[in-house]
């Protein structure tokens, strides 16, 4: 578990984020999700794992209100946010990291990391100086298109551009999707620097056994519900995880 589930704190007891019994869906009268429930506790990386069409991204896009809640309630440190839009919330501090078209290609590194800071301009130089401090590669960029960039530095700027509002939350939808192995292992080692440095975690990741070996805990969904719980070690060593989410890659990796 993270430190700030170890340390006895008021932070570490209670929930920031809190999604309780959603149901949403992209049709009318159509749900994808079906009663999806979730805590993220300060400073804690929590991964959301399953199988295609489960429910995975839609549970992060309702959280982040890009997708209608129908039933059900979401709370930042206790306070409402399900019916709020995707502005609204990055100014009280969660950060959406898409899976794809997210970076701008035409624009610099510099300028994707200022249109993060879009709703707080005269604080663009400070953050981008924190953020580069974090992610020394993205200085080292500034003035490259993120066009020309590889797919793992792509990732990185989308990152880093989320981070430029200074969230408490972070939410990724499948970070690693698409790339290499090696710049999978960066796209990882990347979100454990955002978690270190404070900023909790919510990440949706196909790549499921090493989502588990990274988070604190970890929720399977399965057909819009909640299908298990607990932590990444406890999930990454369930029998029925395994031979259900996990299958060939979690046995190679035991071998």
């Amino acid at each position: 578990m993270s430190e700030a589930q170890t340390v006895d704190t008021p932070e570490a007891k209670v929930p920031l984020l809190v999604a309780d019994e959603i149901v949403a869906g992209y049709v009318p009268e159509v749900n994808i999700l079906n009663g999806c429930s979730m805590e993220l506790f300060h400073q804690e990386m929590v991964g959301i794992i399953g199988p295609n069409g489960a429910g995975k991204s839609t549970f992060l896009k309702s959280l982040f209100g890009l997708i209608p809640i129908r039933s059900g309630s979401v709370t930042l440190n206790g306070k409402p946010i399900t019916s709020l839009k995707a502005h609204e919330l990055v100014t009280l501090g969660v950060g959406f990291v898409p899976q794809t078209e997210n970076v701008f290609p035409s624009m610099t590194v510099r300028e994707n990391m200022e249109m993060g800071a879009f709703l707080k301009p005269k604080t663009v130089a400070e953050r981008f100086a924190e953020v580069v401090d974090l992610f020394p590669r993205l200085g080292e960029r500034s003035g490259q298109l993120a066009g020309s960039l590889s797919g793992g530095e792509r990732q990185m700027v989308a990152m880093g551009r989320a981070l430029m509002m200074n969230p408490s939350v972070l939410l990724l939808d499948e970070p690693s999707a698409g790339l290499s192995p090696a710049f999978q292992d960066d796209v990882f080692i990347n979100c454990r620097k955002i978690n270190q440095v404070g900023v909790s975690i919510v990440i949706v990741e196909q790549n499921a056994a090493r989502c588990l070996q990274v988070c604190d805990r970890a929720f399977v969904l399965d057909h819009g519900t909640n299908a298990y719980s607990g932590t990444g070690k406890e999930l990454l060593n369930d029998p029925k995880v395994i031979e259900l989410y996990l299958g060939t890659l979690a046995n190679a990796r035991k071998k």
